[in-house]
Protein backbone atom coordinates (compact mmCIF):
# COMPACT_ATOMS: atom_id res chain seq x y z
CA UNK A 1 0.00 0.00 0.00
CA UNK A 2 1.59 3.58 -1.47
CA UNK A 3 0.90 6.19 0.74
CA UNK A 4 0.46 9.46 -1.16
CA UNK A 5 2.34 12.78 -0.90
CA UNK A 6 -0.52 14.89 -0.67
CA UNK A 7 -1.32 12.26 2.13
CA UNK A 8 1.61 12.77 3.78
CA UNK A 9 1.66 16.50 3.96
CA UNK A 10 -2.13 16.85 4.97
CA UNK A 11 -1.33 14.76 8.09
CA UNK A 12 1.54 16.51 8.55
CA UNK A 13 -0.08 19.66 8.45
CA UNK A 14 -2.82 18.88 10.99
CA UNK A 15 -0.07 17.22 13.28
CA UNK A 16 1.87 20.69 12.66
CA UNK A 17 -1.75 23.16 13.57
CA UNK A 18 -2.73 20.75 16.45
CA UNK A 19 0.92 21.09 18.10
CA UNK A 20 0.50 25.13 17.80
CA UNK A 21 -3.28 24.62 19.03
CA UNK A 22 -2.29 22.36 22.02
CA UNK A 23 0.92 25.03 23.01
CA UNK A 24 -1.00 28.23 22.32
CA UNK A 25 -3.86 26.62 24.44
CA UNK A 26 -1.45 25.94 27.32
CA UNK A 27 -0.06 29.29 26.98
CA UNK A 28 -3.09 30.95 27.37
CA UNK A 29 -3.70 28.57 30.54
CA UNK A 30 -0.32 29.76 31.90
CA UNK A 31 -1.11 33.60 31.53
CA UNK A 32 -5.15 33.23 32.55
CA UNK A 33 -3.37 31.53 35.76
CA UNK A 34 -0.48 34.22 36.35
CA UNK A 35 -3.46 36.75 36.40
CA UNK A 36 -6.02 35.13 39.08
CA UNK A 37 -2.70 34.32 40.94
CA UNK A 38 -2.10 38.45 41.15
CA UNK A 39 -5.82 38.57 41.96
CA UNK A 40 -5.50 36.33 44.94
CA UNK A 41 -2.64 38.46 45.90
CA UNK A 42 -4.58 41.51 45.87
CA UNK A 43 -7.30 39.94 47.63
CA UNK A 44 -4.85 38.81 50.28
CA UNK A 45 -3.11 41.77 50.44
CA UNK A 46 -6.67 43.46 51.60
CA UNK A 47 -7.41 40.81 53.77
CA UNK A 48 -4.50 41.22 55.83
CA UNK A 49 -5.73 45.21 56.58
CA UNK A 50 -8.95 43.97 56.95
CA UNK A 51 -7.45 41.53 59.91
CA UNK A 52 -5.33 44.65 61.19
CA UNK A 53 -8.05 47.10 61.44
CA UNK A 54 -9.81 45.02 64.69
CA UNK A 55 -6.80 45.48 66.81
CA UNK A 56 -6.26 49.12 65.75
CA UNK A 57 -10.04 50.13 66.52
CA UNK A 58 -9.50 48.97 70.02
CA UNK A 59 -6.25 50.38 70.57
CA UNK A 60 -8.06 53.91 69.76
CA UNK A 61 -11.22 52.59 71.82
CA UNK A 62 -9.15 52.99 74.83
CA UNK A 63 -8.27 56.63 74.16
CA UNK A 64 -11.17 58.07 71.94
CA UNK A 65 -13.83 56.66 73.36
CA UNK A 66 -16.72 59.18 72.50
CA UNK A 67 -15.27 59.12 68.95
CA UNK A 68 -18.23 56.31 68.87
CA UNK A 69 -19.01 57.76 65.16
CA UNK A 70 -15.92 57.24 63.68
CA UNK A 71 -15.01 53.90 65.01
CA UNK A 72 -18.11 52.27 64.20
CA UNK A 73 -17.74 53.60 60.89
CA UNK A 74 -14.43 51.79 60.35
CA UNK A 75 -16.16 48.74 61.52
CA UNK A 76 -18.91 48.99 58.67
CA UNK A 77 -16.50 49.72 56.29
CA UNK A 78 -14.50 46.39 56.90
CA UNK A 79 -17.36 44.04 57.61
CA UNK A 80 -19.01 45.87 53.94
CA UNK A 81 -15.59 45.65 52.27
CA UNK A 82 -15.07 41.88 53.40
CA UNK A 83 -18.60 40.80 52.08
CA UNK A 84 -17.46 41.71 48.70
CA UNK A 85 -15.37 39.16 47.23
CA UNK A 86 -14.00 38.72 43.61
CA UNK A 87 -14.26 35.46 41.56
CA UNK A 88 -11.63 34.91 39.23
CA UNK A 89 -14.22 32.92 36.97
CA UNK A 90 -16.76 35.14 36.95
CA UNK A 91 -15.09 38.76 37.28
CA UNK A 92 -16.94 40.98 35.65
CA UNK A 93 -16.46 44.85 35.41
CA UNK A 94 -19.01 45.68 37.09
CA UNK A 95 -17.97 43.21 40.33
CA UNK A 96 -14.32 44.41 40.39
CA UNK A 97 -15.63 48.26 40.57
CA UNK A 98 -17.80 46.98 43.50
CA UNK A 99 -14.75 45.06 45.24
CA UNK A 100 -13.54 48.46 44.85
CA UNK A 101 -15.66 50.84 45.95
CA UNK A 102 -16.07 48.93 49.04
CA UNK A 103 -11.60 48.88 49.75
CA UNK A 104 -12.09 52.79 49.11
CA UNK A 105 -14.91 53.22 51.79
CA UNK A 106 -12.49 51.03 54.20
CA UNK A 107 -9.28 53.15 53.29
CA UNK A 108 -11.24 56.58 53.54
CA UNK A 109 -12.76 55.21 57.11
CA UNK A 110 -9.26 54.33 58.24
CA UNK A 111 -7.97 57.69 57.08
CA UNK A 112 -10.55 59.13 59.36
CA UNK A 113 -9.53 56.58 62.20
CA UNK A 114 -5.56 57.69 61.93
CA UNK A 115 -6.60 61.47 61.85
CA UNK A 116 -8.21 61.15 65.31
CA UNK A 117 -4.49 60.48 66.61
CA UNK A 118 -3.79 64.24 66.14
CA UNK A 119 -6.45 65.37 68.52
CA UNK A 120 -5.07 63.03 71.29
CA UNK A 121 -1.45 63.06 72.05
CA UNK A 122 -1.15 60.53 74.55
CA UNK A 123 -2.40 57.74 71.61
CA UNK A 124 0.10 59.22 68.74
CA UNK A 125 2.46 58.39 71.57
CA UNK A 126 1.11 54.75 72.43
CA UNK A 127 3.64 51.90 70.77
CA UNK A 128 0.44 49.30 70.30
CA UNK A 129 -0.90 52.86 68.13
CA UNK A 130 2.38 53.27 65.98
CA UNK A 131 3.00 49.72 65.74
CA UNK A 132 -0.76 49.31 63.90
CA UNK A 133 0.40 52.40 61.90
CA UNK A 134 3.15 51.18 60.83
CA UNK A 135 2.01 48.08 59.69
CA UNK A 136 -0.94 49.64 57.93
CA UNK A 137 1.37 51.76 55.85
CA UNK A 138 3.06 48.69 54.71
CA UNK A 139 0.18 46.91 53.98
CA UNK A 140 -1.68 49.79 51.89
CA UNK A 141 2.10 49.59 49.70
CA UNK A 142 1.26 45.79 49.58
CA UNK A 143 -1.92 46.60 47.85
CA UNK A 144 -0.66 48.76 45.62
CA UNK A 145 2.09 46.45 44.53
CA UNK A 146 -0.57 43.74 44.64
CA UNK A 147 -2.72 45.65 42.52
CA UNK A 148 -0.12 46.79 39.88
CA UNK A 149 1.26 43.08 39.65
CA UNK A 150 -2.33 42.25 39.00
CA UNK A 151 -2.63 44.83 35.92
CA UNK A 152 0.50 43.60 34.76
CA UNK A 153 -0.37 39.99 34.42
CA UNK A 154 -4.18 40.72 33.27
CA UNK A 155 -2.62 42.89 30.83
CA UNK A 156 -0.03 40.25 29.41
CA UNK A 157 -3.32 37.95 29.65
CA UNK A 158 -5.37 40.28 27.46
CA UNK A 159 -2.64 40.67 25.00
CA UNK A 160 -2.28 37.37 24.41
CA UNK A 161 -6.14 35.85 24.25
CA UNK A 162 -6.76 38.98 21.82
CA UNK A 163 -3.61 38.73 19.40
CA UNK A 164 -4.06 36.93 15.87
CA UNK A 165 -4.71 33.67 15.46
CA UNK A 166 -4.83 33.50 19.45
CA UNK A 167 -7.85 35.42 19.49
CA UNK A 168 -9.67 32.70 17.45
CA UNK A 169 -8.83 29.95 19.96
CA UNK A 170 -9.57 31.99 22.65
CA UNK A 171 -13.22 32.58 21.66
CA UNK A 172 -13.46 28.51 20.77
CA UNK A 173 -12.41 27.82 24.53
CA UNK A 174 -13.97 30.99 26.30
CA UNK A 175 -10.94 33.13 27.71
CA UNK A 176 -12.44 36.46 28.12
CA UNK A 177 -10.96 39.75 28.68
CA UNK A 178 -10.40 40.73 32.16
CA UNK A 179 -10.43 43.80 33.77
CA UNK A 180 -7.77 45.72 35.53
CA UNK A 181 -7.91 47.87 38.85
CA UNK A 182 -8.61 51.48 37.98
CA UNK A 183 -8.12 54.38 39.98
CA UNK A 184 -11.04 55.30 42.27
CA UNK A 185 -13.09 58.37 41.15
CA UNK A 186 -11.85 61.51 41.97
CA UNK A 187 -7.77 60.07 42.55
CA UNK A 188 -6.64 62.56 39.51
CA UNK A 189 -7.14 65.57 42.23
CA UNK A 190 -4.71 66.20 44.97
CA UNK A 191 -6.22 66.33 48.16
CA UNK A 192 -6.31 69.73 49.83
CA UNK A 193 -4.33 70.13 52.86
CA UNK A 194 -5.70 72.47 55.43
CA UNK A 195 -4.24 74.14 58.99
Amino acid sequence: MKISKSLIGIIAAVVIIGAWAASAYNGMVGVQEDATTALANVQSAYQRRADLIPNLVETVKGYAAHEKETLEGVVNARSKATQVTLDPENMTPEKLQEFQKAQGELGAALGRLIAISENYPDLKANENFRDLQVQLEGTENRINEARNKFNAAVQQYNVVIRSFPKNILAGMFGFDKMAKFEAEAGAEKAPQVKF
